[in-house]
């Protein structure tokens, strides 16, 4: 979850190592750091907090170099400190490095360590990779290896990752070496940038937004040897692999801020845009149907599937929950909705007709690549729907679609959910129409996907009535949501964005389980938010309603254009266009992220930047 950044190249490092970590801030920051190379010398500065934090003391106490790494941290091992931020030094400071993952085995290696005479300072697990590096070159130099040989600080490094279990993404510098910069990946991505005469690293693309054209995604197990005159690629076991070098495709335009005060913000209002994106191509109307292109099975193969896994974490989870109800609607096949957490260390039954779908915004998420690939090794077609092209899960699945919605920089997602939620109808109606669902009624469907974007404009116009609503209940400490059938899912997301970027504790069910024990913790103080628009069972919804109300519990409703009954009865109502039932998610969502947004503003929290989370999760 934390953000890396190197450079090799002619030009003074600082500009894009710090530039970089703002575009990387969002993967954590508890801390951040940099390490410039001059010569034989590597000047270091890191910083507790901010990277704007970092940027000042750099202002205040400059460091020169043309090679250079930087960090910034979301912690596991070792409070945020000063000391525990990277980048951390091995040996005498002969070695500097970052490091994003989870070293497993770190206690056992740290004791081995401190038994032959290596000092620790820290409370990371990092430290004991910068140690372990410097040691195994140290026993190689003993052993006669040229000090002169890149390939003696290559192996230095690959003899390092044999030895950890876990995770990492690591970025080694060596003082005695200039020029040289090595990174290698487990589980943790990294990307390379290729310039004219300098190469750029870093997490993610958007930190090389502006200065490349062309990058290359380390796979798992490779290692990156690189000067400012050439970049190699290598395995674990000495093979070069093939390089795929492929086009940048994000835009400056992407990560800027624009007109609005937050990313968040912007990406709830590009939701139009998002949902737009993600349809565009994806509708046959002759045939009633969607198509992809990158599913990679044959209708044969799609027509044979009994069973379907969903597998995902947080939002996306959220938004599986909304492709089951879709799927076993629409298709008649069943579904079940994994947390990834919980499937890579489960062996549930599968039969060779079950399709796994891994949905993940990043394509980096380690529990879902986890999972993914349990069941890749057991021989079901694993597909992802996922956002971040060249990510790991989308180039290891074997197909899948892509969500077109651009980066999203929040940490609480939003558009991506919308998104994955519109991908998956479109999955429903291809499954749909190859089984049960009649040809009128795929067309009203993909008739019903076209209004959305303009939909979805109409209901972000509620922002000012949301706004008021925040106004009202901003200081309350715990709220209930609460929905039923395709809004349930919605109602879980609606709480889980107001836990991430206010603070606050909230809890979402279906709204018929209230009185199964959530009733008792009705009371005036305890708003329920309702999301109420009509459908089949909206009687039912009003029922659950009455029975708060008679708790003197506040109501809060999200309901259809024109629902003066509803307007009756709670004490506030978000209104939104009425839609068919299947698609209410992609309109009820919206006003819950501009609630979360407005009472998180109100409260005086960084909506951008909530505490103790990041937007990538690459640990376990």
């Amino acid at each position: 979850m934390c953000g890396i950044v190197g450079y090799v190249g002619p030009k003074q490092a600082y500009g894009y190592l710090i530039e970089g970590l703002f575009r990387l801030e969002y993967r954590g920051y508890d801390s951040a750091g940099i390490a410039l190379q001059n010569g034989n010398q590597i000047g270091i500065r890191k910083k507790t907090g901010r990277v704007s934090q970092l940027a000042e003391i750099c202002k205040q106490d400059p460091i020169k170099g043309s090679t250079g790494i930087g960090h910034t941290r979301w912690a596991t091992h070792g409070e945020p400190s000063d000391v525990n931020s990277h980048p951390h030094t091995g040996g005498n400071g002969e070695v500097v490095l970052v490091h994003n993952g989870v070293i497993e085995n770190y206690s056992i290696l740290r004791d081995r360590l401190r038994e032959l005479g290596y000092v620790f300072h820290t409370a990371t697990d990092t430290e004991v990779a910068a140690h372990l590096v410097a040691h195994q070159l140290k026993e190689s130099l003993k052993q006669g290896a040229d000090p002169g040989d890149q390939q003696t600080y290559v192996r230095a490094v690959e003899s390092t990752i044999k030895q950890i279990k876990g995770t990492y993404g690591l970025a080694v510098l060596f003082r005695d070496v200039p020029g040289l910069l090595i990174a290698t990946r487990l589980g943790s991505p990294l990307v390379v940038g290729i310039g004219r005469g300098e190469y750029f690293l870093a997490s993610d693309a958007s930190p090389l937004v502006g200065n490349t054209e062309e990058i290359v995604y380390l796979n798992d197990h490779e290692t990156a040897v690189i000067t400012a005159n050439s970049f190699v690629l290598r395995r674990q076991d000495g093979t070069e692999p093939t390089m795929s070098i492929r086009a940048l495709e994000q835009t400056t335009q992407d990560t800027d801020l624009g007109e609005y005060e937050h990313y968040m913000l912007k990406e709830i209002f590009e939701q139009p845009q998002t949902i737009e994106n993600a349809l565009r191509g994806r509708m046959d109307d002759d045939e009633a149907t969607a198509k992809f292109g990158g599913l990679n099975l044959d209708p044969q193969t799609l027509r044979r599937i009994d069973r379907i896994v969903l597998t995902a974490c947080g939002t996306s989870w959220h938004a599986g929950l909304v492709g089951e109800y879709l799927i076993e609607e629409f298709a008649r096949i069943p579904v079940e909705v994994e947390y990834a957490s919980e499937l890579r260390y489960r062996n549930p039954p599968m039969s060779d007709r079950t399709m796994i779908f891994a949905i993940t915004q990043s394509g980096e998420t380690a529990d879902t690549l986890a999972a993914m690939r349990e069941c890749k090794r057991k021989g079901h077609p694993t597909l992802a729907i996922c956002n971040t092209v060249g990510s790991t899960i989308a180039r290891e699945a074997d197909g899948g679609i892509y969500l077109h919605a651009g980066p999203e920089i929040g940490v609480a997602s939003t558009k991506a959910f919308t998104s994955q939620v519109t991908v998956l109808t479109l999955l429903a109606l291809l499954l749909g129409r190859m089984r049960h669902l009649s040809h009128p009624e795929g067309k009203r469907i993909i008739s019903q996907l076209r209004a959305m974007p303009e939909k979805i404009r109409q209901t972000l116009k509620c922002f000012d009535k949301v706004k008021e609503v925040a106004r009202k209940y901003y200081t309350a400490e715990n709220f209930l949501y609460l929905g039923r059938l395709y809004n349930f899912p919605v109602a879980l997301e609606g709480a889980l964005k107001l836990k991430e970027i206010s603070y606050i504790h909230a809890e979402g069910y279906p709204a018929a389980e209230m009185k199964h024990g959530p009733i008792a913790l009705v009371d005036e103080n305890t708003p329920s938010v309702f999301v109420a628009p009509r459908c089949e069972i909206y009687p039912k919804v009003m029922s659950n309603l009455e029975e708060v109300k008679a708790r003197k519990g506040p109501v809060i409703a999200i309901a259809c254009d024109g629902d003066d009954k509803i307007a009756h009865l709670a004490d506030d109502v978000i209104f939104v266009p009425d839609v068919d039932e299947h698609l209410q998610p992609l309109v009820t969502s919206i006003p819950l992220q501009l609630l979360a947004y407005q009472i998180a503003i109100l409260r005086g929290c960084n909506v951008d930047r909530p505490r103790n989370l990041a937007k990538s999760v690459t640990v376990e």
